[in-house]
């Protein structure tokens, strides 16, 4: 009983975390907002958190909308890491879909920048193509 408790907790406690980082994406600074994507990065590469996004994937998507939008360089390649992450988790179903198809002419958009810094080219990219291999409906 003590064990599935003490997880439980955990459990609790990284999705505190995640909202915490979620809601700094949203922050006037850009060092704040470049830590929370790096944080979000760490923890959506490193565990399952499909239910707790799936609750919260267009708060997620608007300010990673947000993020490639109005930051620069490494801000842009970073929101872009996490949306692949961000569609890896959520998968080949209609909210991976979703997700792909509200920030796609977004990360075109950045890819197609040539004022736009080459890691955020690169990492827009790469979102394209594994957002698209994952969650795209349309075969094109």
């Amino acid at each position: 009983g003590s064990e599935a408790a003490s997880e439980q907790g955990q459990e609790e406690e990284v999705e505190d975390r995640l909202k915490e980082h979620m809601d700094s994406l949203l922050d006037k600074s850009a060092k704040a907002r470049q830590a929370a994507l790096q944080s979000l990065r760490l923890a959506l590469a490193s565990r399952t958190l499909s239910e707790f996004l799936l609750e919260r994937r267009l708060t997620l998507t608007d300010s990673l909308e947000k993020c490639l939008k109005k930051g620069k360089g490494e801000e842009q390649a970073l929101a872009a890491t996490v949306l692949t992450l961000l569609c890896l988790q959520m998968g080949s179903g209609p909210e991976g879909e979703e997700v792909f198809r509200s920030l796609k002419p977004l990360l075109v958009s950045v890819l197609t920048d040539s004022t736009a810094s080459p890691s955020a080219r690169q990492s827009c990219a790469t979102a394209l193509g594994m957002c698209c291999y994952i969650a795209a409906a349309d075969l094109e």
